[in-house]
């Protein structure tokens, strides 16, 4: 028997290992980022606020993964924190409050994984709240 999740299971499971490993070594070590980021270590607070809601969302990609058509309604959750997130790094750096190499966290964090998440949103909700094989 297929597992009709199979591609989303890998990408939610990617997205757990990432989020986990990028928010734990930014809340330990934040000059690493703060360097990427072209930040000084006055924003070590920030980047470790942002290390914080990484690193949480992975339990909520774990569940995703173990079980996507239990937790299918958390991809809400996790696409409207990728969309803001990119709403607000360009608002941020238009306003020059954020340098524009900052945007590396836009697209590791938020852009890459939200085509895969947004599908996976897409076929849930044409299926009624259940997902189709």
């Amino acid at each position: 028997m297929s597992d009709p999740y199979r591609g989303y299971r890998r990408w939610f499971h990617a997205a757990t290992i990432y989020n986990a490993a990028w928010g734990l070594s930014v809340l330990v070590y934040p000059r690493w980022y703060l360097w990427l980021a072209g930040m000084d270590d006055a924003a070590a607070p920030f980047a470790q606020g942002i290390a914080m809601m990484v690193a949480v969302y992975a339990y909520g990609y774990h569940l995703l993964a173990r079980d996507p058509e239990r937790y299918a309604p958390f991809i809400w959750i996790a696409l409207a924190g990728k969309a803001f997130g990119v709403v607000g790094y360009l608002a941020c750096a238009s306003a020059g409050t954020l340098p524009w190499r900052f945007g590396l966290n836009a697209l590791m964090n938020d852009l890459i994984w939200f085509p895969a998440f947004l599908a996976f949103g897409l076929r849930y909700a044409r299926g009624s709240n259940k997902m189709p094989s």
